[in-house]
């Protein structure tokens, strides 16, 4: 499975494409198209892949704001548009606001998405040969859920956990301290092996996070 990164919008959102090379026809996932909706499909035209869904971790404009527009622009291709899947149903109230996210940042073209379903804690979800969990991981946004795929030793985090650092909660809906049990009940207990991409920047592991995470240091004292 190979996963390529595309930094999307002025914010620099990690939009993701999970694509399995190796098995030609294998439907790729696209996880939080947030923008720049045109960049995405060049690459996925470059790769030859279908999209066979597509995956939000939360509902804030940078991670959800192309998933409309992606979703009707692949409405063409074998087997008509891929579904948008995600977050818990908790964001939905973030997603139906996206344009008035987009006014504040001073952006536009980004819509608001309906998904086609929400999703649950303990879900799974397939990319390729690969089996991702759905966890629940609150505080960020209400609805925030992360992707993990355990026999790979791999996740994707969102906007929950960065390298040296956590999700923003200074938003009226934030809460720093679910984030942080969140965290700790759910993201710590996958294992130091397992590496993880998040929304912006570079990825980690769950090691080296609770090793140096001055975020983590201070809530788990």
């Amino acid at each position: 499975m190979s996963v390529e990164i595309i930094p999307v919008t002025p914010l620099r959102q990690n939009c993701l494409i999970l694509h399995d090379k190796d098995r030609p026809g294998t439907p790729a996932v696209v996880v939080d198209p947030g923008g720049d909706v045109p960049r995405i499909l060049e690459r996925l035209a470059a790769s030859g892949a279908r999209v066979g869904e597509i995956w939000l971790t939360h509902g804030h404009l940078d991670h959800a704001g192309g998933a409309a527009e992606l979703r009707e622009a692949l409405a063409g291709q074998p087997g008509g548009p891929p579904p948008v899947i995600g977050p818990d149903r908790r964001d939905a109230f973030l997603l139906d606001e996206i344009e008035t996210q987009a006014a504040q940042y001073g952006l536009s073209g980004l819509r608001r998405v309906t998904p086609d379903r929400f999703v649950v804690e303990g879900e799974v979800l397939r990319a390729g040969d690969l089996a991702f969990e759905v966890l629940h991981v609150p505080g960020h946004t209400p609805g925030h859920v992360v992707f993990v795929a355990r026999a790979a030793r791999f996740a994707i985090v969102g906007d929950t956990l960065f390298a040296g650092g956590v999700g923003r909660t200074d938003f009226a809906y934030g809460d720093s301290a679910a984030l942080l049990a969140a965290i700790s009940d759910k993201l710590l207990p996958l294992g130091d092996e397992v590496s993880f991409l998040c929304g912006h920047g570079p990825g980690s592991t769950i090691g080296a996070e609770r090793r140096s995470n001055p975020y983590l240091q201070q809530g788990l004292d």
